[in-house]
């Protein structure tokens, strides 16, 4: 005879399984590992959906200053000064013609022109488009702005060294892409004037003490400089601000706002939103 409760079973049918009691570590364990996986969903919002959302809103800021500029080119077609004391000949060898160079503004966190990168374009992000602030006060401007202007250094045009400074990632990012450029991509600056094209040149990795990169002639201490250029620096690794990096471009062209965006930025720059 079998005892209560071992009564035989059916052929097939399979002994029920005991449950696993949970063990205090083990349920520390479990706890750890969805603080890790919450962790990293903050992190990917920062980096990737919340640098998306505040770019986007950047872009929008730029394009409406873009649009008041025209506005105003309307009213008043008169072209904008050239300042002959830092203008000098412009766009390839040969030619002769002023660039007209701006006032820098004396308040910070004032917006004063916009960055377009279009190797900077992506699915995400299909017409990178950021405005460009006065001063690089972390608060006030890079974290506000997205890319500030290093008050000691050249305007737009000028002969020497227009620097500018952003975060590679948060607060929109607008650097983030900046190891993805190629020799001779196009970076332009925009301002009511209208557009400096600048042309690639080479990235420099550095130590963050480093300065000489916003001399007039970048890493060259006392230098008199005779061309312009732009020098673009952020933080390197991402996450990270162990090192700096900076990319360099060279002026090529200035495109004057009468004559409209040149053709390989008009859709960014007319785009809507």
């Amino acid at each position: 005879m079998s005892a209560p409760g071992d009564e035989p079973r059916a052929e097939g049918e399979q002994q029920p399984r005991k449950r696993r009691r949970l063990s205090v570590i083990g349920l520390l364990g479990e706890l750890l590992i969805t603080a890790g996986m919450l962790v990293l969903c903050y992190i990917g919002w920062q980096v990737w959906l919340a640098d998306i959302i505040t770019g986007s809103q950047y872009a929008s800021q730029a394009r409406s200053l873009s649009q008041k500029w025209d506005a105003e080119e309307q009213k008043d077609p008169t072209p904008a000064p050239t300042s002959s004391a830092t203008a000098g000949p412009s766009g390839p060898a040969g030619t002769t013609e002023d660039v007209p160079v701006g006032t820098a503004p004396t308040k910070t966190a004032d917006v004063f022109a916009a960055l377009i990168i279009p190797r900077f374009d992506t699915p995400a992000d299909p017409h990178f488009y950021r405005p460009i602030a006065q001063g690089v006060s972390n608060t006030q401007v890079l974290q506000k702005k997205g890319i500030g202007h290093y008050p000691t250094t050249g305007m737009p045009g000028a002969v020497g060294n227009f620097a500018i400074a952003s975060h590679r990632t948060f607060y929109g990012g607008a650097l983030h892409n900046v190891p993805d450029l190629r020799l001779g991509d196009h970076i332009y600056v925009e301002t009511q004037a209208g557009w400096y094209m600048y042309q690639f040149r080479n990235l420099q990795y550095m130590p963050p003490t480093e300065v000489q990169v916003l001399e007039a002639v970048p890493e060259q201490l006392g230098v008199t400089a005779d061309d312009r250029v732009i020098t673009m620096t952020t933080c390197n690794p991402l996450l990270s601000t162990k090192e700096r990096m900076a990319a360099y471009g060279v002026f090529e062209k200035f495109y004057p706002r009468a004559g409209g965006a040149p053709q390989e930025i008009a859709t960014t720059v007319q785009a809507k939103g």
